[in-house]
C-alpha cells in the first residue's frame, strides 16, 4: 500500500467545506438497557469479538484522525463501560497531543464504579443518558431496574469535576413528558446541562414515534412558564444543541432538535462504529470500511487519505421525516455533543 503523507495539509472538510473536528468511537455494540425509542426488548444480534476493533487499532484511526485536524473525539457504544478496561483506551487516546476533548456517552449504570478509573487516564467529561426521575417508570422505559446507580453516577461526575456534565432526555409524550419541568429544575440545583432531545424514527420506533413526538419548540414553551428561560452560549462540546438557563441556575437547559430544526448545515462529526466501518451520517449508509484497512497494516498516512477520499461521500443532510422510519435502530444518545 504506497504510503501519502497528508498531515501538512489542509484540515478535514467535506465536499460542503464543513470542517470535520469530531470523531465519535463506538467502542461496542452491547447495551444492558432495552430502552424503548432504541433497541428491541429482545437486543439485536450483536458482533462476534474479532469483528470489533481492538483498542490498539481504534488508536491507529485516532491517530490518523488528529493528523488531519480532528481535535474531540467521544467515545460510544452500545454502552461503552460494557467493555472491560475502557480506560486503557482514554489513555491511549489522551496521549496524543492534537486531541483537546475526549468525552464518554454514557448510560450510567456502571459509570460510578469506574469513574475514577477514567478520569485517571484522561477522560475529559460525560454525558449521561436519563429520561425519567421515576424508579418505576425508568423500568418501563428502560426495561431494565437501575435509576439509583445512574443519579449516583450523576453525583460522581460532579464531584470528579468531569465537567460539563450534561444529561440526554429523550422526551416521548404520554411517557416522561411531564416530567420535563422536573428536569429543568434540575439545571437550577445542579451544575448539570440537561438536554431535551426529540424522539427520532427509527425503525422499530417510527409508528410510536408519530403520536409521541414532542418538539423542542413545545418543549422550550412550557418551561418559559416557569420561568424566565434566556438563550446562552453553551458549555464546552462539539454538538448541536441550543442552550438557555433561568436566572442564577447552576446548569443550563439544552434541546437538540433532529427533526423540527435540523442542524447539517453544521454538522463537524463522522462516526467509527465498533466493527470499523466509518459513519459519515450517524442517519445514512455512508460509509467506508476501515477494518480491512487497518488488518492489512495501513500507516498513518494511509488512514489519513482514505479519511480524506471519504469527505467525498459524505451528503449533505440527512432526511429524517416525522414516522419515516430512517435505519435500524440507534441509541438517541449518539446525537448529543
Amino acid at each position: 500500500m504506497q504510503s501519502i503523507d497528508l498531515t501538512g495539509g489542509f484540515p478535514l472538510s467535506d465536499a460542503f467545506a464543513r470542517p470535520i473536528r469530531y470523531l465519535r468511537v463506538s467502542v461496542t455494540d452491547k447495551c444492558n438497557l432495552r430502552c424503548v425509542y432504541c433497541m428491541p426488548e429482545g437486543g439485536l444480534p450483536w458482533l462476534r469479538r474479532e469483528e470489533i476493533l481492538s483498542y490498539e487499532e481504534i488508536a491507529r484511526v485516532v491517530e490518523a484522525a488528529a493528523s488531519v485536524g480532528v481535535r474531540a473525539i467521544r467515545l460510544t457504544g452500545g454502552e461503552p463501560l460494557l467493555r472491560r478496561n475502557v480506560e486503557r483506551l482514554v489513555a491511549m487516546i489522551a496521549s496524543l497531543s492534537e486531541i483537546e476533548d475526549i468525552a464518554l456517552s454514557t448510560n450510567g449504570l456502571l459509570l460510578d464504579e469506574q469513574i475514577d478509573a477514567l478520569a485517571s487516564a484522561g477522560l475529559s467529561r460525560v454525558n449521561i443518558s436519563l429520561d425519567t426521575l421515576r424508579p418505576q417508570r425508568f423500568e418501563s422505559v428502560a426495561r431494565r431496574p437501575g435509576l439509583e446507580h445512574v443519579l449516583r453516577s450523576i453525583d460522581a461526575a460532579i464531584a470528579r469535576g468531569l465537567h460539563p456534565v450534561k444529561i440526554n432526555c429523550v422526551v416521548m409524550r404520554g411517557r416522561n413528558d411531564d416530567e420535563v419541568e422536573d428536569f429543568a429544575q434540575l439545571s437550577r440545583q445542579l451544575p448539570v446541562h440537561v438536554r431535551f432531545i426529540e424522539a427520532m424514527p427509527v425503525v422499530e420506533y417510527a409508528e410510536a414515534q408519530r403520536e409521541e413526538f414532542v418538539s423542542a419548540d413545545e418543549l422550550l414553551d412550557r418551561l418559559r412558564t416557569i420561568g424566565n428561560l434566556q438563550p446562552i452560549d453553551g458549555p464546552v462540546g462539539n454538538g448541536p444543541a441550543r442552550y438557555f438557563s433561568f436566572p442564577d441556575a447552576a446548569g443550563t437547559i439544552g434541546v437538540i432538535t433532529p427533526l423540527s430544526h435540523d442542524y447539517c448545515d453544521r454538522c463537524n462529526r463522522i462516526r467509527l462504529t465498533a466493527d470499523g466501518r466509518l459513519r459519515l451520517c450517524l442517519f445514512g449508509d455512508h460509509h467506508v470500511d476501515l477494518r480491512t484497512l487497518l488488518r492489512a497494516q495501513a500507516t498513518r498516512e494511509d488512514l489519513a487519505a482514505i479519511l480524506r477520499r471519504s469527505m467525498l461521500i459524505k451528503p449533505e443532510r440527512h432526511h429524517l421525516r416525522l414516522g419515516e422510519p430512517a435505519s435500524r435502530m440507534r441509541a438517541l444518545s449518539e446525537i448529543g455533543g
